[in-house]
């Protein structure tokens, strides 16, 4: 299971990031984002990194990005870190991100599913997830949830991150 950490900010910067020597073409870009505490951190967005609603992002754009707390990364200024998801923030609905274990709670213990018939189980490519979720990477996306510990929801959206 991997361990997911979580940048809120504004997109400042989207440019090419050309990861081979001999490529004029990429499909790799490096997005800056800007906390409000005007922390700078840069985001590698590539064919893997998964779009919440497959939306298109643009500078101003004000959004959570996920990476894999567990791999290592370049000790660089600012940092630099492989995007595994992207969600633009929404008034509509949250997202959570993690590893969740065989009673559907995220591995921080903060919130359980509860399925219903209406939650879409889906692939990233936005096809039917047919398998179970228990010890899976997911991305949630969810209204409201109650006020317990872990916090329970019946989401509306789950993408399986295989």
């Amino acid at each position: 299971m991997r361990e997911f950490s979580s940048i809120n900010g504004t997109i400042i910067s989207i440019e090419n990031f050309d990861t081979s020597i001999h490529s004029t073409i990429s499909c790799t870009l490096l997005m800056g984002i800007q906390s409000k505490t005007q922390e700078l951190t840069y985001f590698i967005v590539d064919l893997e990194t998964y779009i919440v609603n497959n939306t298109t992002l643009k500078k101003g754009d004000v959004v959570t990005a996920y990476y894999d707390a567990s791999l290592p990364v370049p000790l660089i200024y600012p940092p630099r870190y492989r995007a595994v998801v992207i969600s633009k923030v929404s008034r509509n609905y949250f997202v959570k991100v993690s590893s969740f274990n065989e009673d559907l709670i995220s591995i921080d213990g903060q919130l359980k599913l509860n399925l219903s018939p209406q939650t879409s189980v889906l692939l990233p490519n936005n096809q039917i997830y047919l398998g179970s979720l228990a010890n899976r990477d997911l991305v949630v996306l969810y209204r409201n949830s109650t006020k317990s510990i872990p916090a329970q929801t019946t989401p509306s959206k789950v993408i399986v991150l295989c």
